[in-house]
């Protein structure tokens, strides 16, 4: 396949009730290295390289001409994740034990990214890892590692395993690389 025609294959997923779709296969009748699901279990792709799985989080991806242009556009996808994550474990709570605080850094906006000096609250705080040392200017706070959940945008892999970390995505490696 020529670079410019790469892409993940993405498919509507089934309702966990039901059996997992059929896995595609290439022109070949080989597997795909990478099966990603996401959408909230709505969608799963597959793929040979993460930059594809990336394309698919994010359509047009695999136009973006510049590093540049891709890294920011990594960050944005971690960003958005980020901000539902922390609703969603804002949610699970126990958001009624956190001081006022603490409540203000899980429900503010992300438009600036929060930077408590220490984390210790019971809900764990989504951070990404471009704004924190020693990748940005901002400390990491210190506390608990369970209390801290990082998206790291550096490259398409780190992406999207930290992704997998934080429970937004699930990607699973299908069969080794040639």
């Amino acid at each position: 396949m020529s670079e410019a025609n790469r892409a993940a294959v993405v498919i509507r997923n089934t309702s966990a009730a039901d059996r997992p779709p059929a896995m595609p296969v290439k022109v070949d009748g080989s597997l795909y290295r990478y099966e990603m699901i996401f959408s909230g279990g709505g969608s799963r792709a597959y793929a040979d390289e993460p930059d594809e799985l990336v394309g698919a989080l994010r359509p047009g991806y695999d136009a973006l001409g510049t590093p540049e242009e891709r890294r920011e556009a990594r960050a944005r996808i971690a960003l958005d994740a980020q901000v539902r994550a922390q609703a969603e474990l804002a949610a699970a709570g126990p958001l009624e034990e956190c001081t006022p605080e603490e409540r203000a850094v899980l429900l503010g906006g992300r438009h600036v990214p929060p930077a408590p000096e220490e984390w210790a609250a019971p809900v764990p705080l989504v951070l990404v890892t471009s704004f924190y040392e020693p990748a940005g200017s901002l400390p990491r706070p210190r506390g608990p590692e369970e209390l801290q959940v990082w998206l790291d945008p550096a490259d398409d892999w780190t992406l999207l395993t930290s992704l997998h970390a934080a429970g937004t995505i699930k990607v699973a490696i299908l069969q080794d690389s040639p």
